[in-house]
């Protein structure tokens, strides 16, 4: 079976209003609208819907309030959804976190979107006389992944290993699973990570942008619009990706990143202790003001 990525995610929200304003500002294309019902696109074609929470038709929340109540996988071929029909027993259903997870052939589009080259030292990628690119505001290309918490974590990374096929990238020995659709992929498209106290909810969703250049473009524009950041810009060790994660209104937190690793099937996966480090070589905590365009001031 070949899955292929996140083709569409969907909210159940507590103000629809708000979660309108804020994924305008994030850079997505609103593509239809009626009552509380809101289907915004990324570049590619990915899908980000929001209903209202009370919505009879979504699948049953994991957790109180807004959040994300369903993961709908793109697959490549009509023969990988009848794979999907034996082994779940249908199109439709819950992983064992309770989730909501759906599958259909991908309806995402072929881009050529290319980010700005590097001039690293000794290899000019970007060339000679060439001013590198400023974005006042981000245009996400698709989603990229999403991270839940939970309290099942080995029946969970079974679930997804042995019946959809994921393959483990690296993980917190008994506190976190990174996971990537195949074998050929970015970094994961799916972490699942188990608190000390039992617990299930989401913890963010990761919105792919061209480069590191976009992911602060983004992050000031956000800054400017008013909504709050948890943490960024900064850079993961583990994925090597630059980062800028935003209280959503939606559920949780939503983020930019790029430059993650791509790996192939000869990668090792690694072990990793929990730490601040691990979680971030750099960041700034509280981000930076999207006028001023210096770091706020860390809460004390």
């Amino acid at each position: 079976m070949s899955i292929l990525g996140i083709d569409r995610i969907t909210y159940g929200v507590a103000d629809v209003a708000s979660c309108r304003k804020f994924f305008l500002d994030w850079g997505l294309k609103l593509v239809r609208e009626s009552g509380d019902a809101l289907e915004f696109e990324t570049l590619n074609g990915c899908e980000v819907f929001v209903r209202a929470k009370e919505d009879p038709a979504l699948p049953r929340a994991i957790e109180p309030g807004s959040t994300l109540r369903e993961v709908t996988w793109g697959v490549q071929t009509e023969r990988d959804l009848a794979h999907v029909r034996i082994v779940l027993g249908g199109m439709n259903g819950t992983d064992p976190n309770g989730l909501g997870i759906a599958f259909r052939v991908s309806k995402k589009r072929t881009l050529d979107v290319k980010g700005v080259p590097i001039n690293a030292w000794g290899q000019p990628g970007r060339g000679v006389n060439r001013r590198s690119t400023f974005y006042e505001r981000a245009e996400p290309i698709e989603v990229g992944h999403v991270v839940f918490f939970t309290y099942c974590l080995a029946e969970l990374e079974r679930f997804y290993v042995e019946k959809l096929g994921f393959c483990v990238s690296d993980r917190y020995p008994g506190r976190g699973v990174f996971l990537r659709c195949g074998a050929e992929g970015g970094h994961h498209d799916l972490f699942l990570l188990q608190p000390p106290a039992p617990k299930r909810g989401l913890n963010h969703v990761a919105y792919v942008v061209r480069d590191i250049h976009e992911v602060f473009g983004g992050g000031l524009h956000i800054s400017r619009c008013g909504w709050e950041t948890e943490i960024g810009p900064g850079r993961h060790p583990i994925s090597s990706a630059y980062f800028w994660y935003v209280k959503n209104p939606a559920g949780a937190l939503a983020e930019y990143y790029t430059d993650e690793d791509q790996l192939d099937g000869n990668w090792q996966p690694r072990e990793f202790q929990q730490a601040p480090e691990v979680f971030a070589e750099w960041a700034v905590v509280g981000g930076i003001d999207g006028n001023t365009r210096r770091a706020r001031a860390a809460p004390k």
